[in-house]
């Protein structure tokens, strides 16, 4: 009977240790008393509702104990319902904390409207309190004198809470203070002018409004580095140059070519008339042999012509010869 007793007894112990460990487990009690100690006034009840919809309560109420430290006038309905829209509780606090410390007017409505836009709140309240610098890469622009300048700029921007939902970011920033750059430089007639007063880019890109639209406030742009590149204008000259001599190079070859297809042409032709003096050559001993048989010439004719055909060949040898001995004298 003792040992029967002893078995109940400490299966009963086993049953009420693993029912309260399941207690614990699913009821946040520690969690609880934590809360009540730091003035904030929740259920037990209300904890297991966030447990049966799925809420981590350490993310609920945590952030909940800070606003009620700080003195905010949050619930935890509000918390609970931006945590099940997938937002950052702990970041919207934080951030609505910052901006309660730095007399910034922000609602919880906006903050978490600003979270979950997936903008970070609380670096954007920050960023108003500190303003943040935004520094350019190098941007060329070209004078009218055909000089390049190089920039860098130094944005300092300050966040525009109003504007965080919809608003454009940094990259848009940049690329309106490099277009003002642009413009400025290249409207100037001597980049000289420039050089000697720098702040004239500032003071031009400033009265731009270039942060219209964005979710930054434009405080100052200052130029931070200046430097010299190239020489566009003789570039684009020397560029041209090249490109008429090409032109020219290609219309002389064109000439060129035509003269050569001129050259054969007259050749063929010298050829072709060097052919009909060969045919008509052939035909003189048929029409001398038509002759003599007809009888319009006798054979003194004939031989009076081949002696006249052979005193002009001995004439042009002898004439010949004479000319090679002068050239060899020469």
């Amino acid at each position: 009977m003792i040992a029967e007793g002893t078995i109940f007894l400490l299966l009963l112990v086993g049953l009420i240790i693993i029912a309260l460990s399941i207690l614990f487990t699913f009821v946040p009690v520690m969690l609880w008393i934590s809360a009540l100690a730091a003035g904030v006034r929740i259920s037990i009840f209300t904890l297991i509702g966030m447990r049966l919809r799925r809420v981590i309560p350490s993310r609920v109420i945590n952030p909940l104990i800070k606003a009620v430290k700080a003195g905010l006038n949050l619930n935890t309905n509000q918390l609970e319902s931006h945590y099940l829209a997938g937002g950052n509780v702990d970041r919207v606090v934080n951030a609505l904390i910052a901006a309660h410390r730095a007399n910034i007017e922000l609602s919880f409505e906006r903050c978490a409207a600003i979270d979950l836009a997936g903008r970070d709140v609380l670096e954007a309240v920050q960023m108003s309190v500190n303003p943040k610098v935004i520094e350019t890469p190098f941007i060329s622009g070209v004078a009218m004198d055909g000089i390049e300048v190089k920039a860098k700029a130094r944005i300092t921007v300050r966040a525009n809470i109003d504007r965080l939902v919809g608003g454009a970011g940094e990259d848009t920033v940049i690329a309106r203070v490099g277009e003002g750059i642009v413009s400025t430089i290249g409207s100037q007639t001597d980049h000289k002018k420039v050089l000697e007063n720098p702040d004239m880019i500032s003071q031009t890109v400033l009265t731009k409004g270039l942060d219209s639209g964005t979710a930054f406030e434009i405080l100052s742009i200052d130029i931070a580095d200046i430097d010299i590149g190239k020489n566009i204008g003789a570039v684009l000259q020397t560029d041209q140059a090249e490109a008429d001599k090409k032109i020219a190079q290609a219309k002389a070859e064109e000439r060129r070519a035509m003269a050569v297809a001129r050259e054969q042409e007259m050749k063929a032709k010298v050829e072709e008339m060097k052919a009909k003096v060969v045919e008509a050559e052939a035909q003189v001993p048929l029409a001398m042999a038509e002759a003599l048989r007809s009888g319009n010439i006798g054979v003194m004719d004939y031989m009076n012509i081949k002696n006249i055909i052979a005193d002009t060949q001995m004439r042009d040898s002898i004439g010949k010869i004479s000319k090679d001995l002068d050239e060899d004298e020469i």
